[in-house]
């Protein structure tokens, strides 16, 4: 099919994905706006595209007689951390030249996307960006909202660790602010709105306060005065802004606007346009970057038994945890909060307790790695410092926590943050932080994102339902990024016996969806968070969660349902990986096996136990042997999951 039709003297042009199935109609004669159809079915209605900034000019003020250019493109992407080792990269586009920027709009056959390009050749302000999602119809969507807060500004200090609200767009709350990924059930197809290639500009929100179908975007204001506060003294908090969103380089490059489609759910879950549409930094050796597992002090809150010493942030119990993941291959062992004196809010300063250096070479003789935890505030208050001095005692990497903003500050000190650390070959795991939007491409070494309401949240929330949201995360939130949900908990319960326990916490659903999950979930750097005391009561288990991959070359959704279940598989090497995942519905299902290709396979099973309904920690492993092309029985208990990894049989 045609690439572009021009239409009505140059005011009216279409851009069709390479299928022919989605469409988008960009339309220049009233400032400029574009509308999207798939399989013939308008979805978003006439949306408008512009852009103010410093001087008054609007970009899209002056946009008759636009030159117009478009080209067509097919290619393989090579990913060095992903869940597939390459990518296909298939679009046609359409530049719309304009005197003051350039707006490229890309149509593929899973969505339609755009950016503004400036052509300014000197730095400049952005007051604000237009950005307009008219859906044509009251669509229900999942919604992401932001804490629960009266006023923008300070609906702008958020976690971004929210669960769905289910909603018409008609009916959203007024004035609440929602983040990215937000999905949208058009009928014929799910739309997810997402941004790629965040670096150097605020985040992007959506609001409707008007009560019908359009959602309006909304950036936070670009901070003037930013004073040490938050939990424990860890933040930055915003005091003043500045008369703009963002300050802008010459010939700056603004986000991608995403709009994905998807016919069948399960297509969500493998939607690849972030990691398109952002940015390569180079071509440099990334080589030493080691995604894996790790051994997670925290939410097991240092509780070791059986041993013949106190347990707590000492080191002993740090040389036991290091102990553990070298018997397991694990790759990595996190000191989380607390291995820097309280209060301090300064990383150089180290607990008594704690002889750092001499942990650090106790780990490399097991072949383990040391990662340190750091609040923003301490983090950023000397960088390199920080990065120059923990890499020569032989770290390995930093979690970096309570960034709890995006604006164009706190979305550019990420960016900093993982160059400074891949200067000093060091991985960045970002918790309390925005989605990912391509900076994990940017800087492969950026491992995982927390973004996310993860396992955390059982060592204090009594009503929750974290098994519809398990099976809810992998086609929104998975969709922009890796995530740090931390799962690997041992003790399990059922949706009656759960309740929140801090020292000893709990998950809900069965233990076979906790190992699910490591196959679910995309975590390039993933935790094992239950103490190593449980997980070395039962070894095989252990052994079996401990040997999956995190980072794969072929991945595949093979059926699902938003909020109800998913069967995903993965490939790394000559072996497959399966995981499902169920919410509290018990389920029957068939895997088709026909992406083994051809064969004798063998397959380990951990599947949910005959009582794992009453007692949600009962599982069994078994091993058998399947062909290519043959469909295998899976049951999944209420919350449950069901786990098979396929070697084939020489």
């Amino acid at each position: 099919m045609n690439l572009l039709c021009f239409l009505l003297a140059v005011l009216h042009y279409t851009l069709l994905s390479p299928d022919g199935g989605i469409r988008a109609d960009i339309r220049t004669d009233e400032g400029i706006s574009y509308s999207v159809s798939v399989d013939g079915k308008t979805v978003l209605a006439p949306s408008a595209v512009d852009m103010t900034l410093g001087d008054g000019t609007r970009i899209g003020a002056k946009c008759k007689g636009a030159k117009v250019t478009t080209r067509t493109v097919d290619t393989r992407l090579q990913t060095v951390v992903y869940r597939k080792s390459e990518v296909q990269d298939c679009f046609n586009e359409l530049t719309l030249r304009l005197p003051a920027a350039d707006i490229i709009w890309r149509a593929y056959d899973d969505g339609v996307a755009y950016r503004i390009v400036s052509r300014s050749r000197k730095s400049f302000t952005v007051v604000s960006e237009t950005v307009e999602y008219n859906f044509v119809a009251d669509y229900r969507a999942k919604v992401p909202y932001v804490s629960l807060k009266k006023s923008y500004p300070s609906q702008f200090a958020t976690s971004f660790e929210r669960r769905y609200a289910s909603t018409s767009l008609s009916s959203w709350e007024k004035e609440r602010l929602a983040f990215l990924p937000l999905m949208v059930d058009a009928g014929n197809a799910k739309l997810l709105v997402m941004e790629a290639d965040l670096l150097h500009y605020p985040g992007l929100y959506l609001v409707n306060n008007d009560g019908d179908t359009a959602l309006e975007g909304v950036f936070a204001p670009l901070p003037d005065k930013v004073e040490q506060g938050g939990h424990n003294n860890f933040q930055g908090v915003v005091k003043s802004v500045k008369p703009c969103i963002a300050e802008a380089a010459p010939f700056e490059a603004f986000p991608w606007r995403i709009l994905a489609v998807a016919r069948r759910d399960a297509d969500l879950a493998d939607c690849d346009l972030v990691y398109r549409l952002s940015r390569q930094e180079d071509s440099r050796d990334w080589s030493w970057i080691k995604p894996g597992k790790v051994s997670w002090d925290w939410w097991c809150a240092w509780n070791l038994y059986g041993v013949d010493f106190k347990a707590g942030i000492n080191t002993r119990t740090y040389e036991y945890f290091i102990d553990f993941a070298s018997r397991f291959g694990l790759e990595y062992v996190l000191l989380d909060e607390g291995w820097a004196v309280p209060g301090a809010v300064d990383m150089m300063q180290v607990v008594d307790a704690l002889d750092l250096p001499h942990l650090c070479r106790y780990a490399q003789e097991r072949g383990v790695g040391l990662l340190l935890w750091g609040g923003f505030w301490a983090f950023n208050r000397d960088m390199e410092g920080l990065c120059r001095h923990y890499s020569e005692m032989g770290v390995k990497g930093f979690k970096i926590d309570f960034m709890n903003r995006d604006d164009q500050m706190m979305v550019d000190f990420c960016a900093r943050a993982a160059e400074m650390a891949a200067k000093y070959k060091l991985v960045i795991d970002f918790h309390g932080v925005f989605k990912p939007a391509g900076l994990q491409r940017t800087w492969p070494n950026v491992l995982n994102f927390e973004g996310v309401f993860g396992l955390e949240q059982m060592k204090w929330l009594s009503e929750t339902d974290m098994p519809d949201y398990d099976v809810t995360i992998p086609y929104i939130r998975m969709a922009s990024g890796p995530m740090d949900y931390t799962q690997g908990a041992m003790r399990n319960a059922n949706k009656k016996n759960y309740r929140p326990v801090g020292s000893e916490p709990m998950s809900q659903g069965t233990r076979t969806h906790q190992a699910a999950e490591y196959i679910v979930f995309d975590s390039p750097l993933v935790m094992l968070c239950d103490s190593p005391s449980a997980y070395e009561a039962e070894p095989d288990y252990t052994r079996l969660i401990a040997s999956v991959p995190t980072v794969w070359e072929e991945t595949r959704i093979l059926d699902g349902k938003v909020g109800e279940f998913i069967v995903t598989a993965r490939r790394a090497g000559g072996q497959w990986y399966v995981g499902a995942l169920t919410n509290w519905t018990e389920r029957e299902l068939e895997i088709p096996l026909d992406f083994l290709g051809e064969g004798v396979w063998q397959v380990e099973l951990c599947v949910d136990g005959p009582n794992a309904g009453r007692a949600a920690r009962d599982y069994a492993l078994r091993t058998l042997q399947v062909r290519a092309g043959e469909r295998l029985p899976a049951r999944l208990a209420s919350g449950g999951g069901w786990f098979a990894r396929f070697t084939p049989v020489k």
